[in-house]
């Protein structure tokens, strides 16, 4: 019987199927050494930085010729008029405007701070009380579904809370609490701001009280998570050498988790100073105005460039799209002064961990 006559491979075939393989074993070398997973961790993690920088980079080219055009008063004028959109453009700095344009923030600014502080200094008590009550007083089963409650309240649309605020809660404060602490009220000078006229329902008093709704949830879900990482040993501890439960929790409970504390006040306050639509249906949408009493109608940052996006798109010279572009500027610079000088408050006072990352 005849031999097979051998299969001839055409030349350099070895070669080219090695290569594939070689490129396999270098492959799984490198995932077995952990270098492409140090190499994503890192792209990830770089990622939100570089597009921070973009973002601010982006806001400040668009701002400088608005930034030209209002200089420090853009941070001392209440006054915020497009000017004569149909009107001959002028010339003023080198930047063509319509004539009578002036942009003030100080009204906005004002309101952004004093809305966001009321809703803080009425939701930082209330979330850590919820939380202490949820983790160390009610029965698990109670304490489950209530949890599933704040974490559903934490992701409900801020249009539906805003509706709410200005069709129901805020004419029923307006009428029905806010006289009566206006009356009430002793007649101090620093407590005169607490009197005067109350309104209808909206003002700085709602927008806060509202903010706080959309930020209670927040704070409390983030605190629970917290509370329940305290050892069991210290707070058996404290009970032990006689310390009643409030003493135990303001002693060892809260101090143990007080950096993680701060981090979840500022995830709350990230919310607070940025929230748009629930707070610009219940401002009063008063561009331009500071409020003389806590019930008066004002605007804030985000309100006002939701408010005034369509007729800057009017502008024919961009310089109103350009002061927006500013306004949302100061609004970042805002919150990325609270969010820093927060955690430089945590490495000062604690050494527990922010619950979104080591911080600065």
């Amino acid at each position: 019987m005849a031999a097979s006559a051998p299969v001839i491979q055409p030349e350099g075939g070895a070669g080219n199927r090695s290569l594939p393989c070689r490129a396999v074993t270098a492959l799984r070398a490198q995932v077995r050494g952990g270098a492409l997973i140090r190499w994503l961790g890192g792209a990830g993690a770089l990622l939100p930085v570089l597009a921070l920088g973009f973002i601010l980079v982006v806001l400040a080219i668009k701002a400088i010729p608005a930034i030209k055009y209002n200089g420090w008063g853009f941070f001392t004028n209440t006054t915020w008029s497009e000017g004569g959109l149909y009107a001959q453009p002028v010339t003023t700095n080198g930047v063509t405007h319509p004539p009578g344009a002036s942009y003030g923030a100080l009204a906005s600014i004002v309101g952004t701070l004093g809305s966001s502080a009321i809703a803080l200094v009425i939701a930082v008590p209330v979330s850590i009380g919820t939380a202490l009550v949820i983790v160390e007083r009610l029965p698990r089963r109670i304490a489950t579904s209530l949890g599933m409650f704040l974490e559903l309240l934490a992701g409900f649309p801020s249009v539906i809370v805003g509706l709410w605020g200005a069709v129901t809660f805020g004419p029923f404060i307006a009428h029905h609490i806010a006289p009566f602490i206006s009356e009430h009220m002793p007649d101090v000078p620093v407590l005169n701001y607490f009197k005067g006229d109350t309104g209808n329902g909206q003002g700085m008093l709602i927008s806060g009280l509202v903010l706080a709704i959309m930020v209670i949830p927040i704070i409390a879900a983030t605190t629970r998570d917290l509370i329940r990482q305290v050892p069991i040993l210290p707070r058996e501890g404290a009970v032990a050498l006689g310390m009643s439960e409030f003493e135990t929790a303001r002693r060892v409970t809260l101090p143990w988790v007080g950096g993680g504390i701060v981090g979840a006040v500022v995830l709350g306050l990230g919310r607070a100073l940025g929230e748009t639509m629930a707070v610009a249906m219940v401002c009063g949408a008063a561009l331009g105005s500071v409020p003389t009493n806590i019930y008066g109608t004002m605007t804030t940052i985000a309100a006002t460039v939701v408010q005034t996006m369509d007729t800057a798109f009017l502008d024919g010279t961009g310089l109103a799209l350009r002061s927006v572009a500013e306004l949302c500027l100061v609004l970042m610079v805002i919150t990325l002064a609270t969010n820093v000088a927060a955690r430089m408050l945590v490495r000062r006072v604690s050494g527990t961990a922010l619950p979104v990352g080591r911080g600065l």
